[in-house]
Order: C-alpha cells, then sequence, then structure tokens
C-alpha cells in the first residue's frame, strides 16, 4: 500500500486517492460507512488530474 501512495505521489496524484480495508462480510454497516467516506474525500479531490476528458 505505501508503495503505491508514492508511487501516485510522484506521478502527481493525491495518495488519498486510494485506501485499503480489511472487513468481514458481516461489519455491512462499517462497509457502508466506508463507502461514504471514500465517496466524500473523492468528491473532495475532484477529478483525477491525468483525466483524458479535462474541461
Amino acid at each position: 500500500m505505501d508503495y503505491v501512495r508514492k508511487t501516485l505521489e510522484q506521478i502527481g496524484m493525491e495518495p488519498d486517492r486510494v485506501q485499503m480495508f480489511n472487513l468481514s462480510s458481516a461489519m455491512g454497516p462499517r462497509f457502508a460507512e466506508i463507502a461514504t467516506e471514500m465517496t466524500e474525500k473523492t468528491r473532495e479531490l475532484g477529478p483525477s488530474p491525468l483525466s483524458a476528458n479535462k474541461c
């Protein structure tokens, strides 16, 4: 994970764009929380700086 985050930083992307979580199938509510948090974080970061569809 550290390698991927460092690589993203080196190519000009925010390392917060990738995260990893270990959850069991019994942790549905926690999964929903994480999905919501990641959605909010992605919206804050905005489009990828490497996006081919720059406007």
